[in-house]
């Protein structure tokens, strides 16, 4: 299955302000974003951005950046335009929405995301463990999987915030998605459904218009960065690695 990996990114993020660009231990964070996809060496990648200093970061680096509409209202929707930038985009069977604040997701969990797509599904995605501490954290967004034996793999069947204090088949949901094609194409054009305005989670778009998600389980998924607490937790975690 031919594969490509697009990161999506923007500076204009309200909680953490010019956030791709802050310096993790010396390297910008849409950099280690971009070369754990590339250490994956599972597709061609590419970062979708709306500014400048991205581009010109990414391009310096010997990468790829596609330049987008910074008015475009997800990462998802980032991703569908810049694929629709690539030449020949038609001959990918299906496409990775890689986080641009997963700077040390492991390289093996990018490859992992895609196996639903190879089980049928037409959306796929990641979850990890969860603590009951981390269930009552309204940040953390949760999932409730159905397992399904034959294939080691489980469907999505609710997401959510807000706690229900309960940890049974729930899971931490880990932000990274792989596409068909046509399922990238179908989620795009449909407007966020009532579920996805509720909840405030774009997950829901797909649910509600019966678009399945199926899932992949890894264990002790690192943290992504929203805040600048998270960034001083990421260094930590890999000056520790270096050390």
């Amino acid at each position: 299955m031919k594969t490509v990996i697009i990161i999506p990114v923007r500076m204009a993020s309200k909680r953490f302000p010019n956030k791709p660009l802050a310096l993790i231990n010396g390297v910008p964070m849409i950099q280690r974003v971009w070369q754990q996809a590339i250490k994956s060496k599972f597709g061609d990648v590419y970062v979708a951005c709306a500014d400048r200093e991205i581009y010109d970061l990414i391009n310096s680096l010997g990468g790829t950046a596609i330049m987008t509409d910074p008015d475009l209202t997800s990462g998802t929707d980032r991703v569908y335009a810049a694929l629709k930038k690539i030449k020949n985009y038609s001959s990918y069977e299906s496409v990775i929405n890689l986080q641009g604040d997963m700077p040390i997701i492991n390289p093996k969990n990018i490859i992992k995301v895609n196996e639903p797509i190879y089980q049928g599904f037409d959306i796929g995605t990641l979850v990890t463990n969860i603590t009951k501490d981390e269930e009552r954290n309204i940040n953390i967004t949760k999932a409730k999987i159905k397992w399904l034996k034959k294939n080691k793999l489980g469907e999505a069947l609710d997401f959510y915030k807000n706690s229900k204090n309960n940890i049974r088949d729930i899971y931490h949901h880990v932000g990274i998605y792989s596409f068909k094609i046509e399922s990238l194409s179908k989620f795009v054009s449909i407007p966020p459904s009532l579920n996805e305005l509720k909840f405030k989670l774009e997950q829901w778009r797909a649910l509600d218009s019966s678009l399945s998600i199926g899932v992949s389980y890894v264990k002790n998924v690192p943290i992504s960065v929203d805040t600048k607490e998270d960034l001083i937790s990421v260094e930590s975690i890999i000056k520790t690695q270096n050390d």
